[in-house]
């Protein structure tokens, strides 16, 4: 498994290494220990997700608060999206910023979000399958969202997506600036303080 740090603080890209023979492909998409050395803590499983997007479907930005917030282990059993990773932190040294990954069933890359970071993705074929390994279960009173079309953020979509396909909920989402206004957003000193507590659960 190769590992590579994001440019989002606490965010991180694992690469499997494929074992391919006449039969088929083997793969880890996940090892406890891997992700707990990097993260100095385990992912605390909770729930798992899987989404199915047509071509063009946007889903995000989603976020939660902190605590607990909502770690996320993202891969793609099937076709491709673009992840993309947004630090709302307030107090961070890259709030408002972002990273994206290419994650498809190909190079079967997966990537790793922390508490308190945003997260949205844009599906490059139909039948994009997005599988999420959660830290929490669903919490509707505390997982709240971004509008992914803010100028402020500037996410990049790739051309031949066409015209971004959103939920009501996403097109109706507030932006970074009114959030923040509204006090809406997890803060960097919450944010490590809970990433610090769970650092006592690595055995």
């Amino acid at each position: 498994m190769q590992i590579r740090e994001l440019a989002i603080p606490d965010a991180w890209e694992f690469t499997p290494t494929q074992y391919r023979d006449d039969r088929g492909v083997f793969f880890e998409f996940y090892r406890f220990e891997d992700l707990a050395l990097v993260a100095e803590h385990p992912l605390g499983l909770k729930q798992g997700n899987v989404s199915v997007s047509a071509k063009g479907v946007v889903r995000g930005i989603h976020y939660a608060l902190v605590p607990p917030g909502q770690a996320k282990y993202v891969t793609a059993p099937r076709g491709a999206f673009i992840d993309y990773i947004i630090d709302l932190r307030v107090g961070s040294p890259t709030f408002g910023s972002w990273d994206s990954v290419i994650i498809d069933d190909v190079d079967r890359k997966a990537v790793y979000l922390s508490e308190g970071l945003g997260h949205a993705i844009v599906s490059l074929t139909d039948n994009a399958t997005v599988s999420y390994l959660v830290s929490e279960v669903f919490n509707p009173s505390r997982e709240l969202g971004i509008d992914v079309l803010d100028a402020e953020i500037g996410l990049v979509f790739p051309l031949e997506v066409g015209e971004p396909l959103l939920s009501a909920k996403d097109t109706a989402a507030p932006s970074l600036a009114e959030a923040l206004a509204s006090g809406l957003l997890p803060t960097w000193q919450e944010s490590r303080e809970h990433y610090a507590s769970l650092a006592n659960y690595i055995d």
